[in-house]
């Protein structure tokens, strides 16, 4: 537990690196191997405080098992998520600009480009807004209710994140370092998608064949970008 504990506490803590986040609005959390315990950020720590021992320890239904402090308010979103979607190990929620900003238009972030493609296998989606009723609930499960009605029962590592309606971007990887990689990379395809939209009102979509070639030369069995694994 101590060294996924590590992990998430320098998942977190990219966060800041990489301008993702603002004062405490983002967290990372990551799932141990027997996805018995999850441990994320505590809520409301600014980063500058945070040690990796500041990491919550939760069960699977959401019970401080280990640590001093709350858990992320987010703590259910993400619960939800990694227990519909089992190749998941690391998830990620910021209010990062450029995201936030689709999410707040209410618009999917669409596959304009090749630096898209090569993460996200189409556009990248945004969750309808969330009924009166879910959030007057229980408001973070069902968050990750609305994630889970949006990307479906494809494969959630095929479009590794989306953008909850008026909320802003969660993303997802097989590990918390993954993760936080493609945080970054949401928000610098939502950057371009919106400056591609300045320039042009309507941008032409990224042709399939061109999508499909860099999504699959970097993931699946016939991937050829990069090194091979020694």
């Amino acid at each position: 537990m101590d060294a996924l504990k590590q992990q998430v506490f320098e998942a977190n803590m990219a966060l800041p690196a990489h301008r993702l986040v603002t004062f405490t609005w983002g967290n990372v959390s990551g799932i141990d191997p027997t996805r018995q315990w999850m441990v994320i950020k505590p809520s409301g720590v600014r980063y500058e405080q945070l040690r990796p021992e500041d990491m919550v320890v939760v069960d699977m239904a959401g019970k401080v098992v280990e640590g001093r402090y709350r858990p992320s308010s987010d703590t259910a979103t993400h619960l939800a998520l990694y227990r519909h979607y089992p190749s998941l190990g690391g998830i990620v929620h910021t209010h990062s600009t450029y995201a936030t900003a689709w999410a707040q238009a209410g618009r999917a972030i669409p596959a304009l480009g090749t630096t898209h493609a090569d993460y996200f296998f189409g556009e990248i989606a945004c969750t309808r807004p969330l009924r009166r009723w879910e959030v007057e609930g229980e408001y973070e499960q069902q968050t990750g209710q609305v994630i889970i009605e949006t990307v479906g029962p494809t494969e959630a590592l095929l479009r590794p994140g989306v953008v909850v309606s008026q909320h802003g971007p969660f993303c997802w990887g097989r590990s918390p370092d993954e993760a936080v990689h493609n945080a970054v990379v949401l928000e610098e395809v939502a950057k371009m998608a919106w400056l591609a939209h300045s320039l042009n009102p309507t941008p032409r979509p990224l042709d399939t064949f061109l999508l499909e070639k860099h999504f699959l030369r970097k993931h699946g069995a016939t991937a050829y970008y990069g090194q091979p694994e020694p």
